[in-house]
């Protein structure tokens, strides 16, 4: 570390033991067969029904501690498994079939790194002097598939940081229907490969607002004919994958917010949800937090946002344009003569600036830091969304060096028009030097930063493996960048 950045002496590891349990379908059998579902399920049905009580006491006692609501959820993927005819399954025969189609999955495997930070919703019962902060957290698991958990620290006085504990139990959410405008699909259409008649017909028939349900209703309401055209099922298809990719998600009030888990739900998300940036959106209306991510669907990547004022809710949607087709978009806390900015990739190697009039379509980006010292030579990149300080907008960056190193640092930009550079710290501010072994060797890395009480707290990953907090005085730092 820079002698401005000092170690809080604090670290959170991934823990595999965390798991969440998941549908389980063993997959195709050979053509012209009954599927493999078919075939468990049959050799299910024929055990005999006291071999079945004694097996669902045994997954009972086994699995119950990571999950305490399994009976229920083994229920439900029994249900989704068997015939529509099928008789109702008493409660030992749900429990079998229902472990014979889940899976257990350790969302952190692998690693845990790269965190965000904003104010926690909930700063009561503190004691005088301390802070409360919520993290989002990259977890990677089997697959190395990313999902999206939470944590919660305490900043306190004299420059401390404690981590509170993490829940021993992982919750699954449900999955809802999102709302659409009209406007933002049409531009998700465009954004994905082009419209047709069928695609026309549809939106024209939609309403102002509507959600997935609706615009199958609209589906059904089309003449014949227009569905029965050339490239009608390929239109209707990608109509269905981006009304799909917005959705929305509840936990239970009774999860508690380190046990709840964000994993990928939309196609363009199949293999990760990465490295959330959080935000607390300063504007009077609208939710109040918001993170911006990359999915990763196995071919391509794309920035995605969701929306929430208590982390418990969250709607998850879609962003169109350019600057949404490249990683790490960060928004500004607010807005601009009623205009969005976000820090995006501009060439794929710069720092830029987008803009959108309802923060989910996306164009107009104009670099602003270009790769210029040798720590940074390779590419250059916002580490998170920019921090409001009287001096300026301060932006901490990663940059990439020899050896593939990535370093944080920070540049400063102007107050009102954020385009333009008014400081930047001629070293970085944190570097790889203790980070030889993990899953990505040489790496320091942090989706964001906060201030509080003239201390800029840096919550960052070491080798995409574990998470460790950096803190910096403010003012020193402000003085380097702008003397």
């Amino acid at each position: 570390m820079s002698a401005l950045a000092v170690d809080a002496g604090v670290e959170l590891s991934a823990r595999p033991e965390r798991v969440v349990l998941r549908l389980f379908l063993p997959g195709e059998s050979t053509p012209g067969g009954d599927t493999r579902t078919e075939a468990v399920l049959r050799r299910v049905s024929a055990m005999r029904p006291s071999d079945i009580a004694a097996e669902a006491m045994a997954i009972l006692d086994r699995f119950s501690p990571r999950h305490p609501d399994l009976t229920a959820m083994l229920r439900a993927n029994a249900e989704v498994v068997l015939p529509a005819d099928a008789p109702p399954l008493d409660d030992h025969r749900a429990t079998v079939i229902g472990a014979v189609f889940s899976a257990e999955y350790a969302v952190e495997a692998a690693a845990l790194c790269n965190p965000s930070i904003v104010e926690h919703p909930d700063q009561s019962s503190l004691s005088p002097g301390e802070f409360r902060v919520l993290l989002s957290l990259r977890s990677i698991g089997e697959g190395h598939i990313s999902s999206i958990q939470f944590c919660e620290a305490i900043i306190g006085p004299d420059r401390t940081w404690s981590f509170l504990p993490r829940s021993e139990t992982l919750s699954s959410p449900v999955i809802g229907e999102a709302i659409w405008t009209v406007e933002h699909f049409a531009r998700a259409l465009r954004h994905s490969g082009g419209t047709g008649e069928t695609t026309r017909a549809v939106v024209q028939s939609l309403p102002r607002t509507f959600s997935a349900s609706m615009f199958e209703d609209a589906v059904h309401g089309l003449r014949s004919p227009l569905l029965h055209q050339e490239g009608a099922r390929d239109e209707l298809n990608r109509m269905r994958i981006a009304v799909d990719s917005a959705y929305g998600v509840e936990f239970s009030p009774a999860d508690p917010l380190s046990g709840r888990v964000l994993f990928p739900v939309a196609d363009e998300e199949r293999r990760g949800m990465e490295d959330v940036r959080l935000v607390e959106i300063s504007d009077a209306d609208g939710p109040r937090y918001r993170g911006t991510f990359t999915a990763y669907d196995g071919h391509s990547i794309a920035s995605r946002v969701f929306t929430t004022d208590d982390f418990r809710r969250f709607e998850v949607h879609r962003l169109t344009g350019e600057p949404a087709r490249t990683k790490g978009m960060a928004l500004f806390p607010r807005r601009f003569d009623g205009e969005w900015l976000a820090l995006s990739r501009a060439d794929g190697e710069s720092t830029g600036i987008a803009r959108s009039a309802n923060g989910l379509d996306w164009s107009r980006q104009t670099a602003i830091h270009s790769p210029s010292e040798l720590w940074e030579v390779v590419q250059t990149g916002n580490c998170g969304s920019p921090l409001e300080t009287p001096a300026g907008w301060l932006v901490l960056t990663h940059g990439v060096g020899p050896m593939r190193s990535y370093s944080i640092g920070a540049i400063l930009l102007d107050l009102e028009d954020p385009t333009r550079v008014i400081g930047m710290l001629d070293r970085p501010l944190i570097e790889p030097t203790d980070a030889i072994g993990g899953y990505v060797p040489n790496v320091v890395y942090t989706c964001g930063g906060i201030i509080h009480e003239g201390v800029l707290w840096i919550p960052h990953g070491v080798a995409d493996q574990r998470i460790r907090v950096a803190s910096v005085m403010l003012a020193p730092l402000l003085a380097e960048m702008t003397g």
